[in-house]
């Protein structure tokens, strides 16, 4: 186990090294005063050098020499590759002095020369083409795309991004850096919309009210100064280097597969030989040996022994909700099985209909942020691709049923024709719902309706593949494989009050969301095929009470935001950025494999003993659960 905080270091050329042989890079009259104090040579070679130096100027050749002006190239630029990863000797090496870069459109660049094309060339070959950045003849060719991680660095006039590598790209002016980033962003927007960047097509994607997400410096961030909560007097300037400290790390007995935290006694790994069983302490998780089997259900059931992959506590965290695929690499299913977790017994396998057609779902989850702890809860709500309902576990009457192959009662909901492609959701401490979808969407319902949402945030061009809301609604945070995104739901209405995107229509005011994001060295460090999941807000389930951290999983990295430092309009993060504002002001805790999970515990569990005050965070992996401390300090 280990942390580390993002961090970024300053290009300067006196120190870099070559590429190709690791010189120390010298300015001109360095290379003069090492060449005239050196001495090494006998007197006659000095000589003969100056006589030749002297003939080759007699020729006027038009090579360029030490004392000439940098010959102009279109596009230059200095070019950068980081090596030494996170590890001491890391540093960064000068891949070329000077040399330019282009964009170009085209199917592929796989074994082309950047050099055979123009720069803004578009390729007139059939089928789908996208726009590329080439730099250095074949040193750097990628797609242009989110995975390019693209940071800037408008002081330094640089720009640092990964394509089999981390790069930086330093420019000789700020006029061609800012024109390099608009370009940038221009040609990303058309790789993903498939449409030319313009005034008219960025109204046409995103829609009129949404003019933070077209223009993000002309938008209104009031709301997320307004909504900024006061400093809290735990947190004051110690909160910047608080360190992570593992404080519990058990073995899980392997095949890990999802986390389900409980705010009271208990929490619960399901792996795959059952469910294990650990108590809740300040401290964090830690596990009571029992482990409660699948194989241990109703007599006579015929069920498969699938390992779920998704576990619901509800009833006072009772009863566990099992959700299993039905088919391999398909998250939709027909049914759940409800476990007793006081008997250890699966008590009924619950069918999905409606109509009395069998249907599927491909998530559930609590009704509010904290119904789970309702001794009476009978209901939850169910997700799949075009439908979003709630299940309730009784009948009409209110009987719960007990036959073999129960059918759950579809209480409310719609079934959407077609174009949802709904991907995950969740509820909020009333009951509204948030829900992501493929194209990127985020639909905002409120506890009322689940026909129309009362809000749909336009997408950014990556699927939503997990959401999580505030417990108040002001907040929803939406992960993608490569960022995070968290909007504001706040607006103002025409009579002066203060609302959600849940309760009404926000109008044409709505401020441009915030993105959060790993640098391109820790995104490379990363693993190339790794990326973000399941990121959540640290967990409250009580009014007035405020969310203060956010995580998200990427590889072996558990990734920890300050959200106080992220709504904070005037955070370092944001100065001269181009486009909409992203953070990358977080600590990051290494694993030593893959984590299945991170969460943080109930806010009831924090300012205990340790007085952290956050809640201890749990980070699971397939072998091992961790819980680590914000605070520093040990018991």
């Amino acid at each position: 186990m280990g942390t580390s905080q993002s961090r970024e270091d300053r290009i300067s050329d006196s120190d870099t090294e070559s590429d190709s042989d690791y010189y120390e890079e010298e300015d001109d009259d360095q290379k003069q005063g090492s060449s005239s104090a050196s001495g090494s040579k006998p007197s006659s070679d000095s000589t003969s050098t100056h006589e030749i130096e002297q003939k080759l100027n007699a020729l006027k050749l038009k090579y360029p020499s030490s004392s000439s002006p940098t010959p102009k190239i279109k596009n230059a630029v200095k070019l950068y590759r980081h090596i030494g990863g996170n590890t001491p000797k890391a540093k960064w090496i000068t891949a070329e002095k000077l040399t330019s870069y282009k964009f170009v459109k085209t199917s592929s660049l796989e074994g082309e020369d950047i050099n055979d094309y123009d720069d803004g060339e578009e390729s007139n070959e059939k089928g789908e083409s996208f726009w590329f950045l080439g730099v250095g003849g074949s040193k750097v060719k990628a797609r242009v795309s989110s995975d390019m991680q693209l940071k800037m660095f408008a002081d330094q006039r640089r720009v640092d991004f990964v394509s089999n590598g981390v790069w930086a790209l330093k420019f000789l002016t700020d006029e061609e850096y800012r024109r390099f980033v608009t370009r940038f962003q221009d040609y990303l927007f058309e790789n993903v919309f498939m449409v030319k960047a313009s005034e008219e097509s960025k109204m046409k994607v995103y829609g009129k009210d949404f003019i933070g997400w077209a223009n993000p410096e002309a938008a209104d961030d009031s709301m997320w100064e307004d909504a900024e909560g006061p400093p809290e007097e735990e947190e004051e300037e110690v909160e910047k280097d608080r360190d992570l400290t593992e404080e519990f790390e058990e073995v899980a007995n392997g095949g890990v597969q999802s986390l389900a935290l409980g705010a009271l006694e208990n929490s619960f790994l399901v792996n795959d030989s059952g469910v294990q069983v650990y108590r809740n302490m300040d401290r964090g998780i830690h596990g009571k040996g029992v482990c409660v089997r699948f194989d241990g259900g109703r007599a006579g059931s015929s069920s498969q022994t699938t390992t779920p992959n998704k576990a619901l506590l509800m009833r006072a965290e009772t009863n566990m909700m099992l959700m299993s695929p039905a088919k391999q690499g398909k998250l939709n299913t027909s049914g759940v099985k409800q476990l007793d977790i006081e008997s250890g017994k699966i008590v009924t396998e619950w069918k999905f209909e409606k109509d009395g057609t069998e249907i599927t779902m491909r998530d559930i989850t609590n009704d509010t942020k904290g119904s789970q702890l309702d001794s009476s809860e009978s209901t939850f709500l169910g997700l799949d691709d075009n439908r979003l309902c709630q299940w309730d576990m009784r009948d009409k009457r209110g009987i719960v049923q007990n036959i073999d192959s129960p059918v759950l009662e579809w209480t409310q909901g719609h079934q959407f024709s077609r174009g949802t492609n709904f991907q995950c959701f969740a509820s909020t401490g009333d009951g509204s719902i948030v829900v992501g979808s493929r194209d990127g969407k985020i639909r905002l319902y409120s506890k009322t309706s689940m026909r129309m949402a009362k809000t749909a945030f336009p997408g950014l061009g990556s699927p939503v593949t997990h959401v999580d809301v505030s417990y108040d609604g002001k907040w929803i945070l939406g992960t993608t494989d490569t960022y995070l995104v968290l909007i504001c739901t706040l607006f103002t209405d025409k009579d002066g009050r203060t609302k959600t995107g849940f309760s009404g229509r926000m109008g044409n005011k709505i401020p441009a969301p915030r993105l959060l994001k790993l640098t391109p060295l820790d995104s490379h460090l990363a693993g190339k095929d790794n990326k973000f999941h399941g990121a959540h807000f640290s967990w409250v389930t009580e009014s007035g009470k405020q969310e203060r951290h956010i995580v998200a999983t990427v590889g072996k990295f558990s990734v920890i935001w300050d959200l106080e430092r992220v709504k904070n309009s005037a955070h370092e993060c944001y100065r001269n950025q181009q486009g909409l504002k992203s953070c990358y002001c977080y600590k990051i805790l290494l694993k030593d494999e893959s984590i299945v999970e991170s969460r943080f515990m109930h806010d009831r569990f924090s300012f205990s003993g340790n007085k952290s005050p956050e809640a201890p965070l749990v980070v699971a992996t397939p072998q091992k659960v961790s819980s680590i401390s914000l605070s520093g300090r040990r018991l």
